[in-house]
């Protein structure tokens, strides 16, 4: 039942949503991936978003740092500000995926888009600073927001090399923001998954392509909640 309950607020927050921000692709996303992301109650369908329909190792972590989803108008007041984001996101990185899923954004930059890593690299290139500095910006125009960094791999190689690589590819993206771009490291979580969770089929060019990516979930902080609830007494 409460499954059903969770589900139904966010179908209704979206469509609420939906109704002021249909020029936004990531707001037009925003249902299928609701959809078929729904992996619990914890980790929401911002980790289904994260992580494909693999349902693996570290889900619990990943949904604690995300978080539910907020109802009633506070939900409504999140979701609008969240909708703002993700459209200026759209806008100034065109190299980004954007998807508004529940109440946070997630951003995915694969091999062929905004951040790129040589083969077998981990460090940060000209071209994906300058995608970085663009969403560094918006970050700080928007601190009320918590931002999770997940590196993957395709599954070429050892495993375990696999894993750390993702793990410093992810970390190389926190300390960019955090070191270079001077954003709190209280806002920052980092974490990797290797090969283990693949959105496209690792036995074609292109799907290995769409493996090798990071994620970056932005979700609201408790100052953005509480600032909500307060706004409309819940």
């Amino acid at each position: 039942m409460k499954t059903l309950i969770h589900q139904f607020k966010i179908l209704t927050l979206v469509s609420v949503l939906a109704v002021s921000f249909t020029n936004c692709k990531a707001i037009q996303n925003a249902n299928n991936k609701q959809k078929g992301a729904a992996i619990g109650a914890t980790g929401g369908a911002i980790l289904g978003a994260i992580i494909g329909n693999n349902v693996g190792r570290g889900n619990s972590e990943l949904g604690a740092v995300i978080g539910g989803v907020v109802g009633g108008g506070a939900g409504v007041i999140i979701g609008n500000q969240m909708d703002k984001q993700a459209q200026r996101i759209e806008q100034e990185v065109p190299g980004a995926t954007v998807e508004r899923v529940d109440q946070g954004i997630v951003v995915t930059f694969d091999e062929n888009s905004g951040v790129y890593f040589e083969t077998e690299k981990y460090n940060i290139n000209a071209k994906s600073k300058a995608n970085l500095d663009k969403l560094a910006a918006i970050f700080k125009d928007y601190p009320d927001t918590n931002l999770l960094i997940v590196g993957h791999t395709d599954s070429n190689g050892n495993e375990t090399y696999n894993m750390t690589l993702s793990k410093n590819r992810a970390f190389a993206v926190t300390n960019y923001f955090k070191d270079v771009k001077g954003i709190s490291s209280s806002r920052l979580t980092t974490h990797w998954f290797g090969e283990e969770q693949p959105i496209a089929d690792n036995a074609t060019a292109a799907g290995r392509a769409k493996n090798r990516r990071v994620n970056i979930a932005i979700v609201p902080n408790e100052q953005m909640i509480e600032n909500a609830k307060q706004q409309t007494n819940n």
